[in-house]
């Protein structure tokens, strides 16, 4: 098993790695809207987080040598569904042409108040 860290993306909150690489595969831990200098919540409401979610993925990603056309499955949570219109323009700006499976939940709660969440899963090249 292999850890990814880099610099721009937030530092995890908790004891846990930005992601995790097995056998080619790579697994991101959830991504909020956190800002990497300052670690704190980027401000503009829900398209502003969801964008600098898209930001902090492809560091994450590019930490382990992927892209998004790497991913296979996405996982997103939302506090509000009625937010699910801006979320898929967004994600589809994010991964072009790329259809990766994924799955959408609405959640009571998210870690430091964050409106949204994604964690990935990618075959390494």
């Amino acid at each position: 098993m292999q850890y990814h860290h880099t610099d721009e993306a937030p530092k995890a909150i908790g004891p846990y790695s930005q992601s995790v690489s097995l056998d080619g595969w790579l697994y991101t831990s959830g991504q909020v809207a956190l800002d990497p200098a300052t670690g704190e919540l980027v401000p503009g409401g829900f398209e502003a987080q969801a964008r600098q979610v898209f930001k902090n993925l492809r560091e994450v990603l590019a930490s382990a040598g992927c892209g998004f056309h790497q991913v296979v499955k996405a996982t997103v949570y939302v506090v509000d569904l009625a937010d699910f219109p801006t979320l898929n323009a967004i994600y589809a700006e994010a991964m072009g042409t790329h259809r990766p499976a994924r799955s959408t939940v609405q959640v009571a709660a998210l870690p430091k108040g964050a409106l949204v969440e994604i964690d990935l899963i990618a075959r390494q090249a």
